[in-house]
Parts: structure tokens; sequence; C-alpha cells
């Protein structure tokens, strides 16, 4: 059966719902494969959300590995020096270390779901890794709350979510699969008088991520978010669409540049 590798930093409720939303559509039958490891880049009690997120991991009989990069920096005693590329030495160690905990399991693909860690050349060498990315192509960088204020700063009209091959390079591998929807219009547009003319930081300062438009963005990112990832890795259960010498190819082996699920994405959320 295809084996999948997923890898999390446990951060937050959205960890947790992206595996269980996965997991369920395993168990239903839309993707044709199985979650054959868990790596966590936290340990038991370091924080009150990864916490529950080895519980949910537990509770689905899934092999677990945890492994905490702040306490592998800390124990190190490494600061940014030594540069290795673009990423300091204490990184790379970390990556290999990682590799080496991970020997026994042989995924076909990864996703990285919420892992808050750049992903280094070693790493992305080994395996053939997904990442889940709150923007469309071309869109901002960074975390989902970085993502959504960059969206705010810059006025822009539309957003979305995309699945793209990991590189070293930061959410710039390529595209398999995006949706994209816009936040001009009903019921963005009142939320966008509401900072109309105010300096993003003071929109910041004021109300941080509790601000009204910023949680609409997110929530229609997150409404997305579920079913992308899903019916990416049902392509990829299928044979429909496969990884090969770092290229992302269809069932016959020609190049994709992505494909866009919009259309199918808006069914599925009219349908739910």
């Amino acid at each position: 059966m295809y084996q999948i590798g997923w890898f999390s930093s446990g951060r937050d409720k959205a960890a947790r719902d992206l595996l269980e939303a996965v997991q369920n559509s395993i168990r239903q039958g839309e993707i044709t494969a199985e979650i054959a490891s868990v790596f966590l880049s936290r340990e038991p009690g370091e924080s009150a959300e990864s916490d529950l997120f080895i519980r949910l991991v537990e509770s689905y009989n899934i092999p677990l590995v945890c492994f905490s990069y702040q306490g592998f920096k800390a124990d190190k005693n490494n600061t940014t020096d030594h540069q290795g590329g673009s990423l300091p030495q204490w990184r790379l160690d970390y990556d290999r270390e990682v590799m080496a905990r991970l020997r026994g399991f042989s995924p076909d693909l990864c996703v990285l779901a919420g892992y808050m860690l750049i992903v280094g050349p070693e790493m992305c060498s080994r395996y053939n890794m997904l990442n889940l990315h709150p923007a469309a192509p071309g869109g901002p960088t960074g975390t989902w709350q970085e993502v959504v204020w960059q969206l705010i700063e810059k006025g822009t009209e539309e957003t979305g979510a995309m699945m793209h091959l990991v590189t070293p390079e930061l959410d710039k591998g390529p595209v398999v699969s995006y949706c994209t929807f816009p936040i001009r219009g009903e019921p963005f547009d009142s939320y966008w008088q509401q900072i109309k003319g105010k300096p993003l930081e003071e929109v910041k300062r004021e109300q941080s991520e509790k601000n009204s438009l910023f949680k609409l963005i997110r929530k229609h990112g997150l409404a997305r978010e579920f079913p992308l990832i899903i019916a990416t890795l049902k392509a990829f259960s299928q044979g429909g669409v496969k990884i090969t010498n770092g290229r992302v190819v269809d069932a016959e082996d020609r190049p994709i540049s992505g494909y866009n699920l919009t259309d199918e994405i808006n069914s599925y959320i009219k349908e739910g």
C-alpha cells in the first residue's frame, strides 16, 4: 500500500485537524494509502498543543517519532554561526539526526503539514516531500499568519492555497496543485472598509489576530486547505501524479505545472 510520512510541529489545532481530516479520508477509502509514520519536531511536555497532537497520533496507533529542534539547538549550544548554505549548521545537523531516527521507514511521499522548519538540501534529496502552503502560487511566503498580514498590507484581491514540492528554497518548489478564492466583494468588503487608511502596524497593535478581516481570510483559506490536501494525496495514492527525478509528472510521465482545483474545491465546500 502507498505509504505516507507525516511531518508536523503540532503547534495548533489546525495541525491536528489536518491530520484528522486525512486519516478520516483514508478510512473512508478516498485516499488509498496509509500514514506509515508521523514525525513531530517537539517532544512530550514541550507545549500543551503538541501534547494534544501526540495524543491524537497515538489514538490512531501510527508510529510516532518525537525530536525537539529547540532542545537539540540548546544542547548543541549553536547559534547562526558556521553557515551551511542558507541554513545554520545546527539545522543541517538536526536534519541528519531526523533522517537517522526515521531510517526504519520508507515512505512513498512525505507531507509537511504545519511543519515549522525549513528543510535542508539533504532531507529534500532523501524524501519526496510536499508542503501545504496557505497562499496561491506566486503569493506571499512564510507562516499562515505572515501570509494573511501580507495580503492585507498589499490590498490583495485574490489568494488561495497550494501543495508544492519541497525544495531548500522556502515555499518556492514546483507547484503540484492549488486553488484560489477572492478576498474582495462580499463578505470581505465591509471589513476592508474598517481598516481603510489605517497603517498596518496600528491594526496589528490594536487587534492582532482578532482583526475581523484577518480572521475571515483565514477562515476561507482553512476551508480549502483540507479538501486540497485530500484531493492531492488521493491523486498520488492512485498514481495520477508522481515525483520523478525531482519533477512533478502525471501517470504518463508528462511534466505538470500545477493542477488548478479551484472548481472542484468550491464544489466540495458548497456540498459541505
